[in-house]
């Protein structure tokens, strides 16, 4: 058994499971303990039950509100990176969604401060972190483009929506050292990685072209 034996869990088998695992390894996500979270975390949860049949494919799916839950391999793959900076103690989320990110962050860090625009979507994904028994994740109903800075500095920032322009909002709220992952783009995206180096430095990578839904200002009740 694991850690998220639950009620509903025996719907997928441990086969799809190692299907989609095996399929990240194959896209070169090799951090084993990124590999573990994602195998053990019922994704079925987080998704409407009309699309649990589809929970364990490697793409993402419609959650409401014109909203997606990201494709594993990127949920991956932005965690990878965060922690290839070594364990983050407090990471900010912008964007909780599904709550899935929020989720597999929670197994791997110390605390996730997750901001989320759309209220349903916050309540739901509270919900379901609460029946896994994940405490570790802190929640605030806000415009994530402002991030949430009377709880930073913050060890890394990943972030589930596509800025134009990466929030200037944001830069200060990452500690010295620190990661931020984020897509930035309109219909051309790249997902980029700023590290910041001293208090008025920040390295940018460009890692990869993505596709992510755009992130909006104001707050959904």
């Amino acid at each position: 058994m694991n850690k998220f034996d639950i009620q509903g869990i025996g719907m997928t088998s441990r086969r799809t499971r190692d299907r989609l695992i095996a399929r990240l390894v194959e896209q070169g996500i090799d951090d084993p303990r990124v590999l573990e979270v994602m195998r053990e975390l019922p994704r079925h949860l987080f998704i409407d039950e009309a699309l649990s049949h589809r929970a364990y494919e490697d793409t993402a799916l419609p959650i409401g509100f014109n909203q997606t839950i990201s494709q594993p391999y990127i949920v991956a793959k932005m965690t990878e990176i965060l922690l290839n900076g070594g364990r983050p103690e407090r990471v900010l989320e912008i964007g909780t969604g599904s709550g899935y990110q929020s989720a597999v962050l929670a197994c791997l860090v110390g605390k996730v401060f997750s901001v989320e625009r759309i209220l349903p979507l916050q309540k739901k994904a509270r919900s379901r972190l609460r029946e896994l028994s994940l405490r570790n994740v802190y929640f605030k109903h806000a415009d994530g483009g402002f991030g949430w800075p009377e709880k930073g500095p913050f060890d890394a920032i990943t972030c589930a929506a596509a800025p134009e322009q990466i929030p200037s909002e944001l830069y200060p709220q990452l500690a010295i050292g620190g990661r931020m992952i984020i897509p930035v783009g309109g219909d051309k995206q790249e997902l980029r990685l700023v590290i910041r180096s001293s208090d008025t430095e920040y390295e940018h990578h460009v890692l990869e072209g993505v596709k992510f839904v755009p992130m909006l200002s104001g707050s959904v009740v």
